[in-house]
């Protein structure tokens, strides 16, 4: 840390607070006396810090000086503790220390004393990363280890009592006293423990709603929402009005929509937070979607691609140009599984643009463009100037107009890859909605070379779940058969355990039908068939529907047959 002899360092110390006119050499000499006889057990700046001779900040400063190292600054403390996995809380309380976040040349950390080798050398064995020290102003880090991980963090009644009792209309009606309790440290703390608690139970939304005699709070994990432990209704305001001032919304508006973001790094992971505020009738609805940068499985096999569905998909991508559909509900993967196929195709000789509403993760090596409707940035409009760009690959958010569709078309006839997405509920149906909307039939069967529609359902969870003997009448009217000939059919259904939750399920994998558009489809489109005639025809081609596929995952036990029915209805 500093080329100084140990010995010399207090003196030193004392010189550059002289210097700076923040000790006078009597008080120095005091303090040094006073050292010697307590046989050296505390450091010289801590014994100036006890005997009130000179303030905090001045000491790190001081000491920044001495040790050539930066002092922190009190916006670098995150506002979610970073590494909790690996450091316990009261190891960093006892060491005066706190993670501040990663970075790539290791992890920068505030330390009352970054002189102490024995406590880098911890960190590092620690963390596995090298240790980039920074100096605390001690008060700055107290506040924060107390912010992070005091009493009332764990404990949400605890942090409520910390807030004294306020009269909500008067809250919502003054912005400034609204603004000073949103940032007050068990306001803080109480946000901060609903978002540390909806990533630790892997949720993907968290649900803020105020109604007239309570404030929900709802975690959606795997897909379902579950109530968990909620703020007073009292607190509704402050509680919102911390999210948006995080989100960098207006607080005073509270009348129209808003939308925002929120960027954390936690536990070495970068995690954005799409925030969405709406009024409603006792107050502003507020949405948090968690995008999980870092836990995102960019790879066909996690998302549940399999068989045919894979061979299909792949050979789809594979295509030198055309237009390659996504089609499903809110919330069935449709991003996740466009970015998988971008990442495949990402390579140095291959340029791609993309357009989306929002755009939900960065990825290096893509041209993102991010839809703005209020200047006019439209998907159509974006669409236009992007195409005089040379691209080789273009991904649209989603297909939600004719203009629009048109525009895939006619770069799919120029000779650009096109991936999209469009919200029916099954594989045939797609085309009757494009065609529905206005695109020429025989553009569609000269560009449109896949369409896939997908569903997601939750994974059964490895550790506990419990196999059962299928009924006779249950494989005769779900036709398992046909994927388990002979023996008997074992099926499995949800248990419960610690690495579940309880709940018995651990993530989510698509179930998914491709419709490849050969001869016998295109004729069909031709002719304008109705859905029922083309998934006909898809099924006699050797399509696998989204149900058969579903099954076919059951019986080896990743899922249940009750999830399959959850989200699929065979017609």
């Amino acid at each position: 840390m500093s080329a100084l002899p140990v010995e010399s360092q207090p003196r030193r110390l004392g010189e550059i607070l002289i210097a700076r006119g923040k000790l006078d050499l009597a008080n120095l000499e005091r303090a040094l006396r006073l050292q010697e006889g307590e046989g050296r057990r505390e450091k010289l700046g801590v014994m100036l810090g006890r005997l009130g001779l000179v303030s905090a900040r001045d000491l790190a400063e001081a000491l920044s000086e001495l040790l050539a190292i930066p002092v922190a600054a009190a916006s670098e403390y995150p506002e979610l503790p970073i590494l909790e996995e690996q450091v316990s809380d009261r190891f960093l309380r006892d060491a005066k220390a706190l993670p501040l976040r990663e970075t790539d040349e290791g992890v920068v950390v505030a330390m009352a004393d970054p002189a102490d080798a024995f406590l880098l050398r911890s960190l590092a064995m620690v963390c596995g990363k090298p240790i980039v020290p920074r100096l605390a102003i001690v008060p700055e880090l107290d506040a924060a280890l107390e912010r992070l991980y005091g009493a009332g963090r764990s404990s949400m009644g605890q942090i409520v009592d910390n807030i004294a009792s306020r009269d909500e209309e008067q809250d919502a009606g003054d912005v400034e006293h609204l603004k000073d309790l949103a940032s007050e440290a068990p306001v803080v703390r109480l946000v901060n423990l609903l978002i540390t608690h909806a990533l630790e139970s892997r949720a993907s939304d968290i649900h803020i709603e105020p109604f007239e005699n309570r404030l929900i709070v709802r975690y959606r994990i795997d897909g379902v929402l579950h109530e968990v432990e909620s703020p007073p209704r009292r607190l509704s305001a402050a509680v919102i009005s911390r999210v948006k001032i995080m989100a960098n919304l207006d607080i005073a508006e509270r009348r129209l929509p808003q939308d925002g973001r929120i960027k954390l790094r936690i536990q070495g992971k970068e995690i954005d937070l799409r925030v969405s505020t709406v009024p409603t009738m006792h107050g502003e609805s507020v949405v948090m979607r968690i995008l999980d940068k870092g836990g995102v499985p960019l790879d066909f096999a996690s998302l549940g691609f399999d068989g045919p569905v894979l061979e299909l998909f792949l050979e789809a991508l594979g295509q030198p140009h055309g237009v390659l559909l996504v089609t499903g509900p809110t919330g069935s993967g449709k991003t996740t599984t466009l970015y998988t196929a971008l990442d495949r195709l990402n390579q140095p000789d291959v340029k791609i643009l993309t357009v989306e509403d929002p755009v939900e993760y960065q990825m290096p090596g893509i041209n993102q463009i991010q839809v703005k409707p209020q200047i006019n940035l439209t998907f159509a409009n974006a669409l236009r100037s992007i195409v005089r760009q040379d691209p080789d690959v273009i991904m649209i958010g989603e297909i939600r107009d004719l203009e629009t569709a048109q525009i895939a078309v006619q770069s799919a006839l120029t000779g650009h890859m096109v991936l999209s997405t469009v919200h029916t509920n099954d594989a045939p149906s797609t085309v009757n909605r494009l065609l529905d909307m206005g695109v020429e039939d025989y553009l569609l069967t000269s560009t449109v070379v896949g369409i896939l529609a997908q569903r997601l359902v939750r994974n059964l969870c490895p550790h506990c779940r419990q196999p059962y003997k299928a009924l006779p009448e249950v494989i005769e009217q779900m036709g398992l058969r046909r994927y388990v000939p002979e023996g008997e059919v074992t099926l499995w259904h949800p248990g419960g355990c610690d690495q579940c939750s309880g709940t018995g399920y651990r993530g989510r994998m698509g179930i998914m039908e491709m419709l490849p558009m050969n001869d016998a489809i295109r004729s069909l489109v031709m002719r304008h068939a109705n859905s029922a005639e083309l998934r006909a025809a898809a099924v006699e081609s050797g399509m696998e529907s989204m149900f058969e596929n579903g099954l076919r995952k059951a019986v080896v036990g990743t899922t249940t047959i009750e999830e399959v029915l959850r989200v699929t209805r065979e017609d």
